[in-house]
């Protein structure tokens, strides 16, 4: 499958932040769980030009965001669309913004921060090439989650 990479318009970002439910457990990673991801998610200056919708032919399939942590690594931050999850797209979904990240960014390392809870994403990023390298606690969706940092060497 083809993907293609365009900078988030507002109206992509207020559809996928209103829209986009998960099912189940999988609810944890709706945009509007949280207020400050909400908010940061829908507001363009928060979002700037790190935020790309990803599509199919003419089809919004999900999202990336990268974002520099310091020379070296770039973290990503991803969403399918939630009646693509669960299918077996998730590889070449997460191999498409790994391509895409080295392509523009020429990080030596790419992180990301996943739910631990979260075994079917953390089962697919290791089949891409990560491994974990930590865990630690964040405060959203009105609590407090543990969650795994991930880390794949480019080199």
């Amino acid at each position: 499958m083809d993907y293609y990479f365009q900078i988030m318009k507002q109206q992509q970002a207020e559809t996928i932040a209103h829209s986009w439910h998960y099912d189940g457990i999988y609810s944890f990673y709706d945009i509007e769980a949280d207020q400050e991801d909400f908010e940061a998610f829908i507001d363009p200056e928060q979002r700037g030009e790190s935020t790309f919708a990803v599509y199919d032919d003419d089809n919004v399939i999900g999202y990336f965001s990268f974002n520099s942590v310091d020379a070296s690594t770039v973290d990503i931050g991803l969403g399918m669309r939630p009646d693509l999850t669960g299918q077996g797209n998730g590889l070449a979904f997460i191999k498409t913004g790994m391509k895409y990240a080295q392509a523009h960014y020429t990080p030596q390392i790419l992180t990301l921060s996943v739910a631990t809870f979260n075994k079917r994403a953390i089962k697919v990023y290791k089949k891409a090439g990560f491994e974990a390298v930590g865990t630690f606690i964040q405060a959203t969706n009105g609590s407090r989650f543990e969650f795994l940092k991930m880390a794949y060497n480019c080199y």
